[in-house]
């Protein structure tokens, strides 16, 4: 079938991407699901953080690709050898396709996956082959989804069925910015109720974490970021305390308020000075989850005789921790039940000749999630 998608043929142009342009919208070219493969009309997809980086060249990709790895849809045909789904059914797509039979999935860690990892890299979904061409020409996958399109073939395990009922433009957010920031909080951290906590960066997925915490009864809920408007929105979802992350003593005035530091720190923002920031507002004995995917030649240092005496904990979290299958339903329950209110982070809905300004307010911090309509007008 021929579509429509966004195109990035050139990592790194300069910004403002408005005028630079580096997704240009074309027709494309998509074969139908092999073995084991499913299309699926694509509802609603959201422009994440890690789309940035690539468009950036802070994490080089195969190109010429179709970013864009969170999204909801319709399922409209299945390949040989599917039978969890079938066409009609309603699905977010998942970043890590995991195989079900390694020693990470076996362990209930599909997010460590590494079946996936070559095809990843190489652009290709799990087999080996590639659905995405323009003109006889072929076009690379993004991790095995690319979404900032009509349609997309996938592997079926990049996909987990949800109720009819869930609308499809809120449920856009739950393979990326929900499983990642609530699973950090829920599966990895295991922040308990009467604890404190502190999320750095209040993007898609340090909102959903915040909010992870209201669910978890974090007694106290700290939220730091350099946008006051952002900090306004972490109040009203349920943060008992917010500083701003630009302010000089924000450490010092983090560790007054909180006699000494919070228990659990989880940093979403993906930047060396967030995750300084939160090793430094952990409490002695505290932990801290790291979220947020920064360029991939970051390094983080820390004093190590201090780590040892303070017996902090820094941790990685990875699609938060989460089992797909099993985490992707209870979140929807939270959300159904109005504990995990994901509309609100949605700054808007964006059409395809909106995508490039859409990622220069990305990139300014201006906003949480939006989210591209491939078919609206």
């Amino acid at each position: 079938m021929r579509m429509k998608a966004a195109v990035l043929r050139e990592q790194g142009k300069p910004r403002p991407y408005v005028q630079s342009m580096p997704m240009t919208i074309e027709t494309v070219d998509l074969d139908p699901p092999g073995p084991g493969e499913v299309l699926y009309k694509v509802i609603g997809a959201g422009l994440c953080h890690s789309d940035l980086s690539t468009i950036e060249n802070l994490r080089p990709r195969k190109l010429p690709t179709i970013p864009g790895h969170e999204a909801a849809g319709i399922v409209e045909a299945v390949g040989p050898g599917v039978t969890a789904l079938k066409p009609g059914d309603h699905v977010v797509s998942v970043f890590v396709s995991s195989c079900g039979d390694c020693r990470y999935c076996n362990q209930g860690r599909p997010s460590l996956c590494q079946s996936a990892l070559g095809a990843r890299t190489a652009g290709t979904l799990v087999s080996g082959a590639r659905r995405l061409s323009i003109n006889g020409d072929p076009l690379y996958h993004y991790s095995g989804l690319s979404v900032f399109a009509q349609y997309a073939v996938v592997a079926q395990n990049a996909l987990i069925k949800i109720p009819d009922e869930m609308p499809l433009e809120d449920a856009t957010i739950f393979g990326c910015a929900v499983v990642t920031g609530v699973g950090a909080v829920l599966n990895t951290a295991q922040v308990q109720p009467g604890s404190t906590m502190a999320v750095v960066g209040l993007g898609g997925v340090g909102m959903n974490a915040l909010m992870a915490g209201v669910v978890a009864g974090a007694e106290r809920i700290v939220a730091v970021d350099l946008n006051a408007e952002k900090l306004r929105l972490a109040r009203e979802l349920g943060a008992t305390d917010t500083f701003l992350a630009g302010n000089a003593d924000v450490v010092q005035e983090i560790r007054d308020a909180t006699d000494g530091g919070v228990e659990t720190v989880i940093e979403t923002a993906g930047a060396i000075p967030a995750m300084n920031l939160a090793y430094a507002i952990a409490a002695r004995g505290g932990t801290i989850v790291s979220a947020g995917l920064p360029a991939s030649t970051a390094q983080f240092s820390y004093l190590h005789g201090a780590l040892v005496s303070d017996e902090k904990s820094i941790r990685g979290s990875y699609m938060g921790s989460c089992v797909p299958k099993r985490d992707i339903p209870r979140y929807i329950g939270l959300y159904q039940r109005g504990k995990l209110p994901v509309q609100k982070l949605r700054s808007s809905t964006i059409t395809f000749d909106q995508i490039n300004q859409g990622f220069d307010l990305l990139a300014d911090g201006a906003v949480l999630r939006q989210v591209l309509l491939p078919h609206a007008a």
